[in-house]
């Protein structure tokens, strides 16, 4: 018995400092991509979003978004979004209605996949993972698990382009056995854009109800 728990306790110490030289390098990774999108001022993405549920596909979707900062504006065929950091204005095309309300930050993670990119900085372990190509281009997998198991979230994977820190393809999974897929296909940064962007305007859409949920 003595030997056993001798062997284990070996076994422990030697897996110890790999698992911490694993999450260093995953945290620096996360570090640099966040500060890569800091630094990248005005942002657009397009991307595609599959969404699955215990495995089976329930739907798929594309879009772009617009960031600057915590701000975006996202548009798909169903749904357009603003976000100036405070309130956020949606507008439902098939309803031609808009709620407005002021989001928590759950709220913003279900819609902003960027919000994703600071969620490791609390409640999260992550580690780097094996996947090292993605549609040809060299990436970095980081994998982030909840902490805590109460928590809806319960994992994401993302996959960095090693080059430039930028986020190519994320995917969120749900204690429930659902997960969505985002995948970014194009991505531009460096652009100026104005404050009004993140803000819903009633004369772009006159026919539409405006519904206050504050």
């Amino acid at each position: 018995m003595k030997k056993y728990i001798f062997n284990i306790l070996i076994a422990l110490l030697t897996t110890l400092p790999v698992l911490a030289q694993k999450q260093a390098q995953a945290k620096l990774v996360l570090d640099k991509t966040a500060a890569a999108f800091e630094k990248a001022g005005g942002v657009k993405a397009d991307f595609s979003v599959q969404a699955f549920n215990k495995g089976h596909s329930v739907g798929t979707a594309a879009g772009t978004i617009e960031l600057k900062g915590e701000k975006f504006f996202l548009k798909t065929a169903e749904t357009v979004s603003w976000f100036d950091g405070k309130t956020q204005w949606s507008y439902l095309t098939q309803n031609d209605e808009v709620n407005i309300s002021t989001p928590t930050e759950v709220e913003l993670q279900g819609l902003n996949p960027y919000a994703l990119l600071y969620l490791y900085k609390k409640g999260f372990d992550y580690e780097l993972g094996k996947v090292a190509d993605f549609h040809g281009r060299q990436v970095y997998e980081v994998i982030l698990t909840a902490t805590d198991k109460k928590q809806d979230l319960s994992r994401i994977v993302l996959y960095v382009v090693k080059s430039t820190y930028q986020p190519v393809y994320i995917k969120v999974e749900q204690r429930d056995g659902s997960r969505s897929e985002i995948t970014i296909t194009k991505y531009q940064t460096g652009l100026k854009l104005s404050d009004s962007v993140f803000v819903f305007d009633k004369k772009q859409y006159p026919t539409a109800e405006v519904i206050d949920l504050r």
